[in-house]
């Protein structure tokens, strides 16, 4: 039996670097790297001379085989993205699964996440959030994400280009008259670092006189929240109502919860809330 090593690696600083992955990428018999020359300099960084293998979006498939054998003679690897946690809208979702099938060890190594770094820096609800990848870039896929946002009855968090921040602020626009927040987060970690908060159209007005550089990761508030209070929307409320009513909450501590995570007065949220817990077949819509 061998071993796969999921290796959380640094989103910009390299100082980020847990001791326990710089030990493991000095002792596994191959990296498997998203782009091997990336993963090269992290390498060079820390004194590490170990074989390197490409895994990417384009070859991961015709890989596992390969990987497989090497497992099945004993051997032990890691899989690294460019940045990162892997298999977080990176490669690795295909392989890891036909890993464990083969009766091999995986061993996540936790570490650097844009995701997590983002959330707790836009000053937005953590709990619960939701984390969508990558915006799609039009189409049906895209209509739908954005749906998605704007009844969100959690935090959501998303990735998207410098190129098209603007461009997803601006869809997200109509939808935040009432004071909504955003926050974009950039170059996370490394020199130039920024977390800006805001409504969508202040940040589409800065960003417009200021483009975005780098990497992005957008922190969207959940829907009903606004910097003026403003009471939250009905189906939000019921959406996160059925949630915590399905994960055992009763119904007077579910509308304390999304009372306070919501903003929305005690007596609408239990209100709500009750509606919900009466009719077992609602889906929150």
């Amino acid at each position: 039996m061998g071993t796969l090593y999921l290796i959380s690696t640094p989103i910009g600083n390299l100082e980020d670097l847990t001791f326990r992955a710089a030990r493991i990428l000095g002792e596994v018999d191959l990296v498997l790297a998203e782009d091997t020359r990336r993963t090269l300099i992290l390498l060079n960084h820390l004194g590490i001379r170990v074989p390197l293998e490409s895994l990417h979006e384009h070859n991961e498939a015709a890989r596992i085989p390969s990987v497989l054998e090497r497992l099945r003679a004993g051997g032990t690897l890691a899989l690294v993205s460019d940045a990162g946690t892997p298999l977080v809208s990176d490669p690795g979702e295909r392989l890891v699964p036909q890993v464990m099938d083969d009766g091999h060890r995986v061993v996540p190594i936790p570490g650097p996440s844009a995701v997590l770094t983002a959330l707790v820096a836009s000053g937005l609800p953590s709990i619960p959030f939701a984390f969508l990848g990558f915006v799609p870039r039009k189409g049906r896929e895209r209509r739908e994400m954005l749906e998605r946002i704007r009844t969100a009855p959690e935090t959501t968090v998303v990735f998207e280009s410098p190129e098209r921040c603007l461009e997803l602020l601006e869809a997200l626009e109509p939808e935040w008259a009432e004071g909504r927040e955003v926050a974009v987060a950039r170059e996370l970690t490394k020199l130039h670092e920024e977390v800006r908060r805001g409504t969508p159209s202040a940040l589409a007005g800065y960003y417009r006189e200021n483009p975005p550089r780098g990497e992005v990761t957008v922190v969207v508030a959940p829907a009903g929240t606004s910097g003026d209070g403003a009471e939250a929307d009905a189906q939000a409320v019921r959406a996160l109502a059925r949630a915590l009513l399905d994960q055992g909450r009763s119904p007077s501590r579910a509308a304390r919860e999304v009372a306070d995570r919501l903003r929305v007065p005690r007596n609408q949220a239990y209100s709500l809330v009750q509606e919900v817990a009466a009719d077992p077949e609602s889906d929150g819509s």
